[in-house]
């Protein structure tokens, strides 16, 4: 499983982009927001990523971020959402704006993707709602300070580890206000896991 990919941004596409990663150059589908942040053609970049594997193709596909790694794996845990609609739906929404559609079961704004009609959007916000929906709920009113960058990521990770999105939420936004805001994630992490144990 390749987790991610550190290297020189070779080219990009529509819809993907080429790393080089020690002269071996690696095709990785990505939504428009990805590749717009990771960079210009010859610059060194990163990118987490996912790897499908069926009978006829192995495919690399990157995010930005950790967090909208995230969404790519809940978003093609839905019936009906493959890879491509996913990357649309990631294309069209951040995960703080997805999160929010889904905890108000807002399906007509995630029907905007490209793809997405209105029974598949009713299905994704109804399967995901308790997957996801704290997340955004455990940020109070309005989602005004959703977490962005590091903090989502940090969120994302313990998530990952099986706390409970408002823990999550809590713990983290402790650790960023005792550590500030130019914290790195590596460190974030380890403190709001303290702070979430305790």
């Amino acid at each position: 499983m390749i987790a991610h990919l550190k290297g020189r941004l070779d080219s990009t596409s529509v819809d993907h982009a080429v790393i080089d990663v020690g002269g071996v150059g690696y095709l990785v589908g990505a939504s428009s927001r990805t590749l717009a942040a990771i960079g210009a053609v010859g610059e060194a970049c990163m990118l987490h990523t996912e790897m499908l594997v069926a009978e006829d193709f192995i495919r690399l596909v990157g995010f930005a971020s950790a967090a909208e790694r995230d969404w790519f794996r809940l978003l093609t845990g839905v019936q009906g959402v493959g890879a491509r609609v996913a990357l649309a739906i990631l294309s069209a929404f951040e995960p703080v704006d997805l999160s929010r559609a889904i905890a108000s079961q807002d399906k007509a704004m995630v029907a905007r993707a490209n793809g997405v009609g209105p029974k598949l959007a009713e299905r994704i916000v109804r399967e995901l709602k308790d997957k996801v929906g704290g997340i955004a709920l455990a940020l109070g009113p309005g989602v005004v300070n959703a977490p962005i960058g590091a903090a989502a990521d940090a969120v994302s990770a313990l998530l990952n580890l099986g706390f409970r999105a408002p823990e999550a939420s809590a713990a983290v936004a402790s650790a960023e206000e005792e550590l500030g805001p130019d914290v790195t994630l590596d460190a974030l992490v380890r403190l709001a896991l303290r702070k979430a144990s305790r």
